[in-house]
């Protein structure tokens, strides 16, 4: 017993570094007792169909395929006593009683659901993504799941991509922090503890860049590309340990990522030492057949010996594999090494030891939706709101005043969750208009829905697959607007909440309009037009085009869709309960034709302006400046922070050296607050062009009114180098410019000569 609970402290550390001198002897001898039906069992990923199905297959037979020993896991099924049925099945019924592995796509929490992906990840605060995940893992494994498809560290730069929702922005420095936070969370330090989960990290590679924006489409770009800006949140994710990676729907270099052996074998394992499992996104296998590849045989062959483990939903592995492996198509060699990757698996999560150790009865109603889970949700989404705009400095507001709060999502229940959500109850989730009561029980509030999320019924239709999001008034859209109009004219000031509903992100949810719909944009404009104080409150799973609405006089909180607490975190924000310090993770255009636009870019050889003034002959447009509507770092304070005193402590450095940039940064306004400080850094001259700047370090700090703090942040040598036209990671001499401020236009600077 010492043993085991030593090595599954050691593996969980190192999962991904498992090597064959480090077989498990359990797993050895049980693969030698296997036949190849159950070997090609273990390889078998089914859902009973009890969760949301993500395509258009539901298995069949399942109590059957386990008791034949034909699946080596389950999602889709939650619950000790329901998860203990299917364990028992495989446990007990089948020959050799291997345990099942139980999945679940847990995104943003389990039953206490916090901000979309998106959202936490504007908080720019590592202990709080850590948190969230924990909470999210003691939650899950509570219900019996013992295996999660997450954290989504696809890097998106294209705002009409609706899942971009499900991560983490455009950046890879700051995606490959929140992936080890995210890790680190979920998986913790033992693997077989009951609280923690195996983590999965999706989708490997390149999702996030599909083309035209357009969910499971093409995606093409050079290897440089790749490495330098996709690849490290995913690289990221397998040095923290991370146990599984997810392959994607989009094909990588001609060839699609589920039989992709360049992807899956030479990179992933060869190359960066993965030694956990594979396992395809839902029916990402037979996708290959539309793609192009073959038929459900020839597909089948290509993803094993890809490097393809687990096959989701499709059942392409169980039919096929034994007559490619007669036909010599496949080898029974790369079949005992897929399933002995999935059997590590399940011995480092404790499952051989006690299969039923996620199955305590007792546990979810100690460790989901409790007091302390939903104050966490709580303090999470306040921290993930970013406010874009406060004119006249509308927010906060008084708790006496007399509000009129309108808009369509101010009291919508079945909209504060956010996509991505199966495993929450919308019942349970606080609307604004609950929030606004709780916190400010002295204020006066009045409430009118004011408009339609959209008055388009054949658009309704497509949101509303899972359930009413978008609700069409039986009153007509003139009728709606002139009973907010005239709750504003007899309040204080007016709190609009507007934006999407939360399937129109996520996925499948793919927009080319990303402005907010003009049935609550002619709400806006009538709420202006009385006169009175404005404060728009912005929900929505994306950047939105807003420049018509940024051009107005009125405040504009951005608050993603923010989970269970929705309305009470929105409320502590509104009435200044807690100052908001968010940053924006992406880039937000002027309008769909500046996409894809990030930070990041290059300058070409005839760059444009820097104030955005039109050249013929230069890289601009003709009919919209160059620069972002909102630059990728952005989110102001109720407070205002100055920076000064941007200092290095070398002027030069060798290779292998640090070097180190300290700022003085001071609260000038009258609210404490929080503030991100980051670190941008351009590489002046080298071998292949470019970026304008990278973000290469930030710090969140809590400064009160009227103090000023010295920032210190270190650049390793690892900052310094980047991927050139070899692949070879390296850092090349020449001149470093240094920027450190409150967003990716920074402005201060320093430079340093590399050696």
């Amino acid at each position: 017993m010492y043993y085991k609970k030593l090595l599954f402290a050691v593996m969980a550390l190192t999962f991904g570094a498992i090597s064959a001198q480090q077989r498990i002897p359990e797993v050895e001898a049980l693969l030698q007792k296997m036949t190849l039906e159950e070997k090609i069992g273990q390889l078998n990923l089914l859902t009973p169909g009890g969760g949301v199905a993500t395509g258009e297959v539901v298995s069949k037979n399942v109590e059957a395929k386990i008791k034949a020993g034909e699946v080596g896991g389950l999602f889709g099924v939650a619950g000790p006593d329901k998860v203990r049925v299917a364990q028992e099945l495989a446990v007990k019924k089948s020959r050799l009683g291997i345990p099942l592995l139980i999945g679940s796509d847990v995104i943003h929490g389990y039953k206490t659901t916090y901000p979309i992906p998106l959202g936490l990840a504007s908080s720019w605060d590592m202990d709080l993504v850590q948190q969230a995940a924990q909470m999210a893992a003691k939650e899950a494994t509570a219900d019996g799941i013992n295996w999660n498809f997450s954290p989504m560290v696809d890097i998106a730069r294209d705002p009409r991509w609706g899942r971009i929702a499900e991560g983490a922005g455009e950046d890879p420095y700051l995606g490959s922090r929140i992936a080890e936070a995210s890790i680190k969370g979920y998986q913790g330090d033992d693997l077989a503890a009951a609280h923690t989960m195996l983590a999965c990290v999706k989708h490997f590679a390149l999702y996030g860049a599909a083309e035209a924006g357009r969910d499971y489409h093409s995606v093409d770009m050079s290897k440089i590309k790749m490495f330098n800006q996709y690849l490290p949140p995913y690289k990221a994710a397998v040095d923290a340990g991370v146990a599984s990676v997810m392959s994607s729907f989009n094909d990588v270099d001609g060839i699609p990522a589920t039989g992709n052996k360049w992807l899956l074998t030479d990179l992933l394992r060869d190359k960066w030492g993965f030694n956990g499992f594979v396992v395809s996104d839902y029916t990402s296998l037979n996708e290959m057949i539309p793609h192009g590849l073959g038929d459900l045989q020839a597909v089948s062959a290509l993803a094993l010996n890809a490097g393809l483990d687990m096959d989701m939903v499709g059942e392409g592995f169980l039919t096929t594999l034994k007559k490619s492996l007669e036909e010599g198509k496949v080898t029974e060699e790369a079949i005992t090494n897929a399933c002995r990757r999935i059997l590590e698996a399940k011995y480092i999560s404790g499952l051989f030891e006690d299969p039923y150790r996620y199955l305590d009865s007792k546990r979810p109603a100690k460790d989901i939706l409790t007091k302390e889970n939903r104050a966490l949700a709580r303090t999470l989404a306040a921290h993930s709101f970013v406010l874009l705009k406060n004119e006249n400095n509308i927010l906060p507001l008084q708790k006496n005043k007399k509000i009129a709060l309108v808009g369509p999502l101010a009291d919508s229940r079945n909209n504060m969750l956010g996509t991505w959500a199966p495993t929450g109850d919308v019942s349970l989730a606080v609307t604004i208009l609950e929030g606004f009561k709780n916190v400010a029980p002295n204020a006066t509030i009045q409430y009118a829905k004011g408009a339609n999320i959209s008055d388009d019924e054949e658009f309704a239709k497509h949101v509303n697959v899972f359930g009413p999001r978008i609700e069409i008034d039986e009153r007509s859209p003139e009728v709606m607007v002139d009973e907010a109009v005239e709750l504003a004219k007899n309040a204080d000031v007016v709190v609009a909440v507007v934006g999407e509903a939360t399937e129109m992100t996520g996925e499948a949810a793919s927009r080319t309009d990303i402005s907010i719909p003009e049935s609550q944009k002619i709400l806006i404009r009538a709420l202006v037009a009385t006169g009175k104080p404005v404060a728009l409150v912005l929900m929505s799973g994306r950047p939105l085009t807003i420049p018509d609405e940024l051009g107005l006089p009125v405040a504009i909180l951005q608050v993603w869709h923010p989970g269970v607490e929705a309305g009470n975190a929105i409320a502590d924000v509104v009435f200044g309960d807690y100052n908001p310090s968010g940053k924006l993770t992406v880039t937000w255009p002027r309008n769909v034709g500046q996409i894809p636009i990030y930070y990041s870019a290059k300058n070409t050889g005839r760059p444009a302006p820097e104030n955005d003034e039109f050249q013929k002959f230069r890289s601009n447009y003709l009919d919209s400046p160059n620069s972002p509507l909102l630059p990728f770092g952005y989110g102001l304070s109720y407070t205002n922070f100055e920076y000064s005193n941007l200092k290095l402590d070398k002027a030069s450095i060798g290779q292998g050296e640090s070097i180190s940039a300290t700022v003085t940064v001071t609260n000038t306004g009258n609210y404490d607050g929080e503030e991100v400080v980051q670190l941008y850094l351009r590489d002046v001259v080298r071998s292949i062009t470019p970026p304008k700047r990278e973000l290469k370090g930030f710090r969140k700090i809590l400064l009160k009114k009227g103090e000023s703090k010295e920032v210190t942040i270190t650049l390793s040598p690892d900052d310094l180098k980047f991927y050139n036209s070899q692949l070879d990671f390296v850092a090349e001499p020449g001149e470093f410019v240094v920027f450190v401020g409150t967003n990716s236009d920074a402005q201060l600077s320093k430079s340093f000569v590399l050696n």
